[in-house]
């Protein structure tokens, strides 16, 4: 298909996501790259990290996308005592009938809030991350998919460790991004106060069907990146395991325990299409990957002890990275 037939498809298939920021717009005030990152997130079939400290309006971001997409959403608050049928579901014997019958748990939904994931131990995370990975859950001997679109939004809390289980790396590597939310700039904070303090009811229309999301899909899957743009994805990868190979990164030799996965590659691929997607391009351009990068590559890049005695972070490591790999 030629770039033109594309560009066409993109621009009108992308128009409505106007309407989507801005009705959401209408009660979550400032935070556009987060909401732009979860559009990323839900067009490219990926699952979202977030961290950032209470009260950041998390959890009325998710809910607000539920709603104007028109889609199933369901808040699963992740705490110590947790179990993982508590997520997934279990089977119910009925006395009457002497059979068991499957009880379906809130994962069963199109968006899911996991409110600070890091709260339940290791096995009910790992049953989150189990469905994430699979899209389906396993009831008795009856295996059931879950719903499409489904797309995950994790949060946790980055000033608490009492009573957490942090979660291990192999298990954050299953979400496409890990995303930092910030306190809300002076102008945006006196808006908000403005509308909490009045507490009128705020309506959001349904702009679009979990359909839509799918059809969305198909377009950002045709969207065109050159081969070259793909080299500079696998450099950027290769640059975070073998740093020695590139002569202007070479120090970093030391610092990085482990790289980035063939999932960041994949990931990061994908990624950079929905960007271009959500920014109105049949066609993928290095800003898109630099653009996304940091929050696909902030969770997979593993520090050595001398990195951490040194206070540096796996963000700094990443910016050192697209600073000096060459961009085609």
């Amino acid at each position: 298909m030629l770039i033109e037939e594309i560009q066409s498809k993109v621009v009108q298939s992308s128009a409505i996501l106007a309407d989507v920021r801005s009705e959401i717009g209408k009660v979550v005030v400032g935070q556009n790259e987060i909401m732009d990152r979860l559009l990323i997130g839900i067009l490219a079939n990926g699952h979202v990290l977030i961290e950032g400290v209470p009260g950041l309006a998390k959890t009325l971001i998710i809910s607000s996308l539920a709603a104007v997409f028109d889609a199933q959403f369901a808040r699963i608050q992740f705490t110590p005592d947790l179990l993982p049928a508590d997520i997934t579901g279990t089977l119910i014997y009925n006395p009457k009938s002497g059979e068991f019958s499957a009880k379906r748990g809130p994962i069963f939904a199109n968006f899911i809030l996991a409110d600070e994931v890091n709260r339940a131990p290791s096995k009910v995370q790992s049953a989150l991350l189990e469905a994430m990975q699979e899209r389906q859950v396993t009831l008795g001997d009856r295996t059931e998919a879950l719903p499409n679109p489904f797309f995950v939004m994790a949060t946790q809390n980055p000033i608490e460790q009492e009573g957490t289980y942090p979660l291990p790396e192999a298990q954050v590597d299953r979400f496409m991004m890990k995303l930092k939310i910030k306190y809300p700039a002076f102008d945006d904070e006196r808006i908000i106060m403005n509308r909490m303090v009045e507490d009128k009811p705020i309506t959001l229309k349904k702009v679009l069907s979990p359909t839509d999301i799918t059809a969305m899909r198909e377009v950002i899957n045709l969207i065109h990146m050159e081969e070259k743009l793909g080299d500079y994805i696998l450099h950027l990868i290769q640059a975070t395991r073998h740093p020695e190979r590139y002569p202007r990164i070479s120090n970093l030799k030391g610092l990085i325990e482990f790289g980035a996965s063939p999932r960041a590659t994949i990931y990061l691929a994908r990624a950079a299409k929905a960007h271009a997607y959500i920014s109105g391009r049949g066609y993928v351009i290095p800003d898109d990957i630099k653009a996304i990068a940091r929050d696909v590559l902030r969770h997979r890049i593993i520090l050595s002890y001398e990195a951490e005695a040194e206070e540096l972070n796996s963000e700094e490591i990443v910016n050192r990275i697209l600073n000096e790999i060459e961009v085609p």
